[in-house]
């Protein structure tokens, strides 16, 4: 009685088993159809970014680069390119790197302050929101618009400098208008550095852990010793990192130099204006695409030291 029992329990386990081994997906791979189906349709969704990069960034770099290898009439030289050496240009690419890293330097120091003073903030908060979404919009406002802003409040006869001059009798441009030169820029340029370092290097520094500073204490050492042997090292190449890119894209700004300094031509980008619209210098037609070279080899190196130091910060945010 027993067998028979258990015959009917056992064909009753082997349906249930049967039917969960049909309902259950099949594990085998696509089939080579469904693959290429795939393949199709992310090709497919990356044909206009793909179109955007190649009309707008690779066909121009690719002929402002190579005009700097020919002359007038289409014939290959390297006159383009040892004009680099000539005085105007050397020192117009000097005067660059100059601005570049002044405001680089004080952009990032006071960036990094700020985020300092916002870690200890509750995420979320007031704070925090206004703060985020002050640098995410102030990193973008450049060009036009901002130095209409600056000659607005602050130049000549802008809101500020007027109020200074008639009632506080502040002349704040006493010794020169130094708004509208190559110094002046340091001020319109940190407008939108600060708010960039802002938002480059504060998740790196939410990515402390707590425990470590713990640990550090455990172990008898102080604050000092965990931000200059713990929290110091770890950080570094991140703020190295975000500094590159706070002079990457300093050097690489045009429209707000362009509209406050004007004729002057002591940075490459207005070098490079100048060489394409002016009518005095015959016979150089190309040399802006040289110039374009030149900047081009600096962002390259800048943005390469850029991605090694994120990688080295990447492998303790994880």
């Amino acid at each position: 009685m027993t067998e028979t029992l258990a015959a009917p329990a056992a064909d009753a386990a082997a349906g249930i088993t049967s039917r969960d081994s049909r309902r259950q997906p099949s594990s085998r791979p696509a089939g080579p159809k469904r693959r290429r189906r795939r393949g199709a349709a992310a090709v497919l969704g990356l044909t206009p970014f793909a179109f955007y990069v190649v009309v707008f960034l690779a066909v121009p770099t690719l002929v402002a680069v190579g005009s700097g290898f020919v002359d007038g009439a289409g014939r290959f030289t390297w006159s383009n390119i040892t004009g680099l050496a000539e005085p105007a240009i050397a020192g117009s690419f000097f005067g660059a790197f100059w601005l570049s890293a002044v405001t680089a330097i004080v952009g990032a120091i006071a960036g990094a302050a700020l985020c300092f003073a916002m870690l200890h903030s509750r995420p979320g908060g007031a704070a925090r929101s206004v703060v985020d979404s002050a640098s995410s919009v102030l990193a973008q406002f450049g060009g036009v618009m901002l130095a209409f802003a600056f000659i607005a409040t602050i130049g000549a006869q802008g809101l500020v400098t007027v109020l200074l001059r008639n009632v506080f009798h502040i002349n704040i441009y006493e010794n020169g208008v130094w708004l509208y030169t190559v110094p002046g820029l340091i001020l319109p340029y940190l407008y939108f550095q600060i708010p960039l370092m802002v938002i480059t290097f504060l998740p790196a520094l939410e990515g402390l852990r707590p425990q470590w500073l713990e640990a550090t204490a455990t172990l008898g050492g102080t604050r000092w010793t965990y931000w200059t042997r713990v929290g110091g090292p770890i950080l570094l190449p991140s703020f190295l990192g975000s500094l590159l890119l706070l002079f990457a894209n300093a050097f690489s700004s045009y429209a707000t130099a362009a509209a406050l300094v004007g004729q002057a031509n002591n940075i490459v980008s207005l070098q490079i204006r100048q060489a394409l619209i002016s009518e005095t210098v015959l016979g150089r037609a190309n040399l802006a695409g040289s110039m374009a070279l030149g900047m081009l080899v600096v962002m390259v190196v800048v943005m390469l030291a850029y991605s090694a130091l994120v990688r080295r910060t990447a492998r303790w945010q994880r």
